[in-house]
């Protein structure tokens, strides 16, 4: 009686100072509850030593609930501080685990019994089994205990270690003593009597601790999930002990019939104790009852906005869904329609989220005005006992005939209409008010934000699209510029040529390269691709070949015989524009007298095509702000200016560059530099033997 009241009185004293201190709001509810589980243990142990035959079972079930909630709160901790980085403690994935847990071992201490009388085993076996659950219970508590100090920054334990003690010495003695007891079939009375100063010794440790979790910040408060799982595991363990009080009776005035009635009526209780807990309907009714009488406000903005804020960046792909989705999860709508605005100010759906798609709902117009004037949010269920709200606002004729319709949320992006929301009624509909209201709006023009962000993505894409068909139009116009270059000057040659046989074939064979030409030019324009094709090129023939062309025009272009053959990775043809572009832009700024010669030379593994003539040559400026310019050229009428940019580009894809040197009145020099195919093919072998040695 002693021992076990003086942790009676300890805890009780405890509790009542925590409870006077309750207005510092970074008071852990749950070491409250804790501690008055504990008092209501020491009471009932005290209390129950005094009777002839002691209430075995509701001691038992005292020490249940102290110990469930110390575990409890220890797991709380536990998920604090891994911050949503495990996938079943650290998003709270225990709790309905961690119930059940509880519901077996009320169902073992009260039908264990029973069951080995049904099974013809010895009676003996229930004590062994209730010492291994205590065992069992206190070897998890102390496993938890210490992951919990582990996971503990220096300044959490500073804060938490007489917590860490206080748990600590409670939880060694009891696997102390229920060690003894399972290998004696008893429990050693001398431990059980100093098992409550021990419980009482520790009250002031416990109490140290929660004053310095107090001091942690005088404008810290309670966390609404902790306070949510606390007020669950206080009502839960009210329950219990309700239960198992009915149980007890039950058994004692029941006669002949206490177990049946006893184990049948412990089976409904935890069949309706999962019920509640595993309903959604009931987890919103507490939760809108917490609201309003623990928290002068309602939402925990900073958790509300983190969860908004990840909503939305995990379906960055899919901003309509994300929108809807993270607007929903704040006030619980079950589904949602999402209208977005248009260039031409028509509003078109563009995701119905768990609902069918409407069809045409009528004209938005009146609606989108009154929106846009007043940026207020339209509640139906105010609509409908307070219309006097909404006197001026027309709704589109579909809105009205809507199953139900709740909410429609006006997304404003600065003064503008960017989005309309509708959102269908939860199945428990809270009271709107202007928290609600005002989260909604804030929360509204964010969802706005991303909402423009995602239509100009869409725009900025299309336009790409068209300035890429644009470029590729306009490289295949100045294709088309030189085969109609070629076409004419075979009109101005036929009146003096056209009786000699060479010049008639040299006719077929340009009209067969302009035809050529002209087809895979109508080809890259259904495709949208040029000069996509890699094959192996071998670059002195094909110098060669563009040289043997370009011999009609003055300065003849000369070539420096090469070592040896060089091989590099391009579409044949349009290499063969590219350098033909070159060197016809070095005839063209060459005097006839002049020189233009082309050479190559090797650096590493890459090869360089020197086009040097001995022009009039560019100055720097000319170099560095004109020359790669679209559509700026010095050839009058006969140039478009972007050969040498189309050029250019097409070598870069290729791993290369276009160098360029230059000084008026002496000429200029291009470098083409162009990785060398047998390097390439080096390379590819060289990864392909060190795959293949990796996977031996």
């Amino acid at each position: 009686m002693l021992s076990y009241g003086s942790a009676w009185l300890a805890y009780s004293v405890l509790g009542l100072g925590l409870t006077l201190r309750w207005r510092n709001r970074a008071l852990s509810l749950s070491a409250l509850v804790c501690v008055a589980l504990t008092a209501i243990w020491g009471a009932v142990v005290a209390i129950g030593s005094q009777f002839e035959y002691p209430p075995v079972k509701l001691i038992e079930i005292a020490e249940a609930a102290r110990n469930g909630a110390w575990m409890f709160l220890l797991y709380n901790l536990y998920s604090q501080m891994l911050d949503g980085k495990g996938r079943f403690f650290g998003n709270r994935q225990w709790l309905p685990w961690f119930f059940a847990g509880i519901c077996l071992l009320l169902v073992h201490l009260f039908t264990s019994g029973w069951l080995l009388e049904r099974l013809g085993l010895p009676a003996e076996l229930e004590r062994t089994f209730t010492f291994l659950m205590w065992l069992g219970f206190t070897l998890g508590s102390l496993v938890l205990l210490e992951q919990v100090f582990r996971l503990s920054s220096l300044t959490e334990r500073w804060r938490l270690k007489y917590l860490f003690l206080g748990l600590g010495s409670i939880f060694v003695f009891d696997f102390l003593m229920y060690t003894e007891g399972l290998i004696l079939r008893q429990v050693n009375p001398l431990l059980w009597e100093a098992r409550g100063f021990i419980v009482a010794f520790t009250a002031p440790l416990l109490g140290i601790s929660i004053l310095r979790s107090q001091k942690r910040s005088p404008e810290a408060q309670v966390s609404r999930n902790v306070v949510f799982h606390t007020v669950t595991l206080l009502l839960a363990g009210v329950y219990l002990i309700f239960i198992s009080c009915v149980a007890f009776a039950i058994n004692v005035y029941g006669g002949t019939w206490g177990g049946v009635l006893q184990i049948t009526f412990l089976s409904v209780a935890g069949i309706f104790f999962l019920t509640v807990v595993l309903s959604s309907r009931a987890r919103d009714v507490l939760r809108v009852w917490m609201s309003k009488h623990f928290f002068s406000y309602r939402y925990d903005y900073r958790r509300e906005w983190l969860d908004f804020t990840q909503t939305l960046a995990e379906s960055a792909n899919a901003t309509p869904t994300a929108i809807t989705q993270a607007m929903t999860k704040l006030c619980g709508s079950p589904s949602a329609l999402l209208w977005m605005r248009a260039d031409n100010g028509e509003f078109s759906l563009i995701e119905n989220w768990q609902m069918e798609e409407p069809g045409d709902v009528g004209d938005f117009r009146p609606m989108v005005e009154w929106l846009e004037r007043t940026a207020w949010i339209i509640d139906f269920n105010e609509r409908q006992y307070h219309p006097e709200v909404y006197t001026d606002l027309k709704l589109p004729e579909g809105l009205e005939n809507f199953q139900r319709v709740w909410l429609i949320v006006p997304l404003m992006f600065t003064n503008r209409l960017q989005g309309i929301l509708l959102m269908t009624r939860p199945d428990v509909l809270p009271q709107m008010n202007w928290e609600d209201r005002d989260l909604l709006k804030v929360a509204g023009r964010a969802a706005a934000t991303h909402l423009a962000r995602f239509q100009a993505h869409a725009s900025l894409v299309e336009l790409r699209q068209f300035e890429a068909f644009n470029r590729l139009s306009a490289y295949v116009v100045h294709d088309l510029k030189n085969i109609l270059a070629q076409q004419s000057l075979i009109l101005s040659n036929a009146s003096r040529h056209r009786e000699k046989p060479e010049f008639i074939d040299d006719v077929f064979e340009t009209i067969d390269n302009s035809v050529q030409r002209m087809t895979r030019l109508m080809a890259q324009m259904r495709s949208g691709l040029r000069g996509s094709r890699r094959e192996t090129v071998e670059l002195v023939p094909l110098l060669e070949r563009v040289i043997s062309n370009k011999s009609n025009t003055m300065p003849v272009p000369r070539m420096v015989r090469a070592r040896r053959e060089y091989l590099v990775e391009a579409d044949a043809e349009q290499l063969t524009t590219v350098f033909g572009h070159i060197i016809q832009n070095a005839q063209d700024a060459t005097s006839p007298g002049g020189t233009v010669t082309v050479s190559l030379q090797e650096e590493q593994d890459r090869v360089k095509v020197l086009i040097k003539d001995s022009g009039v040559g560019m100055d720097e400026n000319f170099i560095k702000n004109r020359l790669f310019t679209p559509f700026d050229t010095t050839k009058g009428l006969t140039g478009m200016g972007i050969g040498v940019v189309e050029s250019r580009d097409y070598i870069r894809g290729l791993g290369g560059e276009v160098q360029v040197m230059s000084k008026p009145g002496v000429g200029s020099c291009f470098t083409v530099v162009l990785p060398c195919a047998s390097h390439l093919h080096l390379n590819k072998n060289k990864a392909v033997s060190e795959e293949a040695v990796v996977g031996k």
